[in-house]
């Protein structure tokens, strides 16, 4: 069986399975029906070794998701890796990470979590060094060792969990025990790492090192929405608990991208940003207490998200595989149904009306108007969406419109298989929103607030969308806030300094500290007196013997007259 014929089987084996996955969670869902399969491996005493399975409408429906995001990401992936050497690891790889997030999804038991959590961030670093250069190495370093931070969270929780009896987290009734806090503060900082909000927030840009269908699939529905997934599981354990600290951090985490996004170059890199912004928005509202709305804004954004990253792998492929958008312009004329597809995907980002975007997005921002927390977190939320509209224009004005890029020779071809992969993706772009609140809520909650209120996110989406085409100019940029304030530029620029944060502070020191150690202890005294003692004295001891054992006359005699002596005074 040839490559080809290789992606185009699969494609087919996971979209049949993912069809059949989403229709027997509406079915669950229509009928609050879920399935609990126990399998006992090992009893011991009380404790109880268990693999268990969970299939209820969230999990169905996640894994339908996952399952057609992915089988378009192997069709495509068809043609974009067509000229690639190690095409087939690339597929065995993808299949790996399908089947983690698999095992993570299903999962009522924290270490079969683990073994799909631990998978997703194994099999994430090989596909981020794929192209293997330095870049790739470092990326790939830094996604691998952040993510290790999440695994350890969880092995302390699965210890914990297992001296009050078992693995389930369903089983443990948390409110009772003085534990909970800490399985909550755990679970937290695994979900933290793995969705890469602030502190952990600078290993995702990065994993953009990896092919772009990789991309699409990972900032999608897999890797990233591991984290808020397991909350959701979880969100029993939160409520018990004061969030406040940690719903800060989720809104820092949307702000922080949002804005980072507006100054950022690199087309792989801004969509990336795009999604932690949409991640801290998840995170955010799943910490108001809202769980139901978190995961359907998870759905709605893994659809919009794959296609934004299968349009951005198409462009750089047509632009001599160069990800800047200062390269690109009036691509509009020269890949229309690209252009299209990306434009329906970013205003879908943006809450346009009736996009699948707007139902979740404008369902989170009403709930959270709703609810009694304080004017910085408001003033934040809307902030953070009007965000996502200016740097969705100004990616809009680089690439598409009248803007005419540095670019002059380019192959464009739209590839049919990249084109066909797409089509489905659109049409869960437009619909898909207004398709799953109808199911997911058959019965909406009646929110009644002021017109104002009511009318603000879209006041919002239009004003964030004027500022993004606005600041586009670059010469307005650079004006205001380009090279008179070159600090500001590269602080809101870079993250507010988080690479660096993650990576250079923290191996800087340490390695000087590690160095001082290496040679107050293992090259000084302490090697001296601790380590060399036995050695010494064992050398000093064999010297001695191999001194008496080399026939040595003088050595003899002097030993005879002194056993003489002995032998005359007794």
């Amino acid at each position: 069986m040839n490559t080809l014929s290789l992606y185009k089987y699969w494609f087919l084996i996971i979209f049949f399975f993912g069809v059949m996955s989403f229709c027997l969670g509406l079915y669950f869902l229509s009928f609050d029906y879920f399935i609990f399969m126990d399998w006992e491996i090992l009893t011991l005493n009380s404790c109880s070794i268990s693999m268990v399975l969970l299939f209820d409408w969230i999990s169905l429906l996640f894994m339908g998701s996952v399952m057609f995001i992915s089988s378009m990401v192997i069709y495509y992936s068809d043609n974009y890796m067509m000229n690639d050497d190690n095409s087939i690891r690339f597929l065995i790889l993808v299949l790996f990470f399908i089947l983690s997030m698999m095992f993570m999804i299903v999962s009522p038991n924290m270490i079969s979590i683990l073994l799909g959590w631990d998978g997703l961030g194994l099999v994430s670093y090989c596909l981020v060094i794929y192209f293997q250069n330095y870049k790739s190495y470092n990326a790939g370093m830094l996604t691998i060792l952040t993510n290790r931070i999440g695994d350890v969270a969880i092995l302390l929780s699965i210890a914990l969990m297992f001296d009050n009896g078992g693995w389930h987290f369903l089983y443990h009734n948390y409110y009772f025990t003085f534990m909970g806090y800490f399985y909550c503060l755990l679970v937290i900082l695994a979900a933290f790492t793995k969705s890469a909000q602030i502190p952990f927030s600078s290993w995702l840009p990065a994993a953009m090192a990896a092919p772009t269908p990789v991309s699409a699939l990972v900032h999608s529905s897999t890797l990233v929405t591991a984290g808020v997934y397991l909350l959701i599981r979880f969100n029993f354990l939160l409520f018990q608990y004061n969030m406040s600290f940690f719903l800060l951090l989720s809104m820092l985490t949307m702000f922080m991208s949002g804005l980072g996004a507006n100054f950022e170059y690199d087309l792989k890199k801004i969509i990336a940003l795009s999604t932690l912004s949409q991640l801290g928005l998840m995170m955010s509202i799943l910490l108001m207490g809202y769980p139901i709305i978190a995961f359907f804004h998870l759905l709605t954004h893994a659809f919009f998200k794959a296609l934004l990253f299968l349009c951005a792998g198409l462009i750089i492929h047509c632009m001599n595989d160069s990800q800047d958008i200062r390269h690109m312009g009036l691509l509009i004329n020269h890949l229309p149904y690209t252009s299209t597809c990306f434009g329906i995907a970013n205003l879908s980002l943006c809450g346009l009306p009736f996009l699948s975007g707007f139902y979740s997005k404008d369902m989170s921002l009403e709930f959270m108007s709703m609810t009694y927390f304080n004017l910085f977190i408001y003033i934040l939320f809307y902030l953070s969406v009007g965000l996502t509209v200016s740097y969705s224009m100004r990616l809009v004005y680089y690439c598409m419109t009248s803007y005419v890029g540095l670019f002059s020779c380019c192959s464009y071809n739209e590839s049919f298989t990249m084109m066909r992969s797409m089509i489905f993706l659109v049409f869960m772009g437009v619909c898909g929103g207004s398709m799953l609140s109808w199911l997911i809520f058959p019965y909406l909650d009646v929110l009644l607030m002021p017109l104002e209120c009511k009318l603000l996110p879209l006041f919002m989406i239009f004003l964030g969308g004027w500022l993004g085409y606005e600041m586009s100019f670059m010469y307005l940029f650079e004006s205001i806030f380009g090279l008179n304030n070159n600090l500001l530029t590269t602080f809101l620029g870079t993250m507010w300094f988080m690479p660096n944060f993650s990576t250079y502070m923290i191996y800087r020191n340490s390695l000087s500290v590690s160095n001082y150690y290496s040679d107050f202890m293992d090259m000084g005294w302490g090697e001296h007196l601790v380590s060399n003692t036995m050695g010494y004295y064992m050398l000093f001891m064999s010297k001695i013997n191999l001194f008496y054992q080399n026939n040595n006359l003088k050595l003899f005699f002097s030993a005879f007259v002194l056993m003489g002596f002995l032998f005359i005074l007794i």
